[in-house]
This record gives structure tokens, sequence and C-alpha cells, in this order.
């Protein structure tokens, strides 16, 4: 008896530790504060000078905006009018081709082009993503497995990001949910990898 209760006790024990890596569902969500209002829409109907691209090429086309390289490892590009800390930011996203890479980052809390938090889903690979980027260097710091998003349909990425207490949705659903200190303030900004045609549309952020 002794035996079968220390087996069953570490049989629950490891179904609760996957669990909580599996997924956030069980976690409660970031309560958004009620003086948290819309600072940021775009569409992407007509090119915004407060855009920046440093990696890749960047195209606003058929309301929405479009990277295309093929050349570059992480096109990124940041919106440089406004930083925020605390934010609640959403993008759609359409990953249209890859073959190495098929995938589109939401970026926040970017110092510069070398330093900021990306949350990444990729049409190739079952998982979805946080990264911190370091001088450059991509770390992982949380990951899940997921349903791949379809190529040529768009999804929504969402990120809630308060203090150090960071949440990422996909498709309306919590997935991940992180506590970091990297970066407390930064630009905004989308992203791609290597290889991969992507459209984004539809970005919008909560601040206060």
């Amino acid at each position: 008896m002794k035996h079968l209760f220390i087996f069953s006790l570490l049989f629950t024990l490891i179904n609760l530790s996957a669990c909580d890596d599996a997924s956030a569902k069980n976690k409660a969500e970031i309560t958004i504060p009620t003086d948290w209002k819309i600072q940021v829409t775009d569409d992407f109907s007509h090119q915004n000078k407060a855009w920046e691209d440093y990696f890749g090429e960047w195209e606003f086309v058929n309301k929405a905006i479009k990277q295309t390289s093929t050349e570059h490892y992480y096109p990124l590009i940041l919106r440089e009018d406004k930083t925020f800390s605390d934010l609640d930011i959403s993008v759609d996203f359409k990953t249209i081709s890859g073959r190495i890479d098929a995938s589109a980052g939401l970026v926040f809390r970017a110092v510069d082009e070398n330093n900021y938090y990306i949350v990444r889903a990729n049409s190739l690979e079952d998982n979805y993503r946080l990264y911190t980027f370091k001088d450059g260097s991509r770390s992982q710091i949380a990951t899940v497995t997921i349903v791949p998003p379809a190529l040529g349909q768009f999804h929504t990425m969402r990120v809630v990001a308060k203090g150090n207490h960071i949440q990422a949705y996909l498709n309306g659903k919590l997935w991940l949910d992180h506590h970091d200190n990297s970066f407390t303030q930064g630009y905004i900004g989308l992203w791609t990898k290597a290889d991969a045609v992507t459209e984004f549309d539809n970005l919008k952020v909560l601040a206060q």
C-alpha cells in the first residue's frame, strides 16, 4: 500500500506539472485597468512615417503591411512614435509562404532594433513562443505546444504586459503566462524570420 501511495502521488505530481507547462489555460488573466485607452490603431491603409524598418522588405499593400524579403534572418520593423510599458497589444497576421520558416512576430518594449520582447507563431511548427532579444541574440523564455496556425489565413496574436507579468494569446486563447524583468518600456513592432512572407493588419494598442 505504501508503494502504491507513493506511485499515485508521483503520478499526480507529474500530471500537474505537465498541465502547467503545456498551457496557461488555468491561469488568471491579467486584469485590464479601466484607465487603459486605445493609444494606437493602424489598418495599414497608408504608409505611416512612424514605422522604421531595420531588416527585411516591408511594403504597405492591399490595406496591410507585408514582409517579402527572404534574405534577412530576422526582418524587423518598429513603430517609433510612442513607447509603452504596460500595454495590451494585438495584431492580425497571415503567413503566406516559407520553407525554412513561416512565422509572424509581435514585438513590444523594444529599446532598439537589437533589444526587445517578441511573441511569435510559426505555421511550420507546433509551438507558440516568447523570446527576448538582447544585443541581437535571441533567447527563448517561454513556449507551449499548439496546433500550427494555418498558412494563408488570418489569425490574431495578442500580448498583455503589466509590470513583469506577460501573457500571450493566439486566436483569443491564453497560451503563455510568464514573468520576466528584461525590459520595462519601449517601442512596438512586427517581425518575421528567414524566408517567411507574412502580412499583418489591424494593429491595436491599449495603454494608460
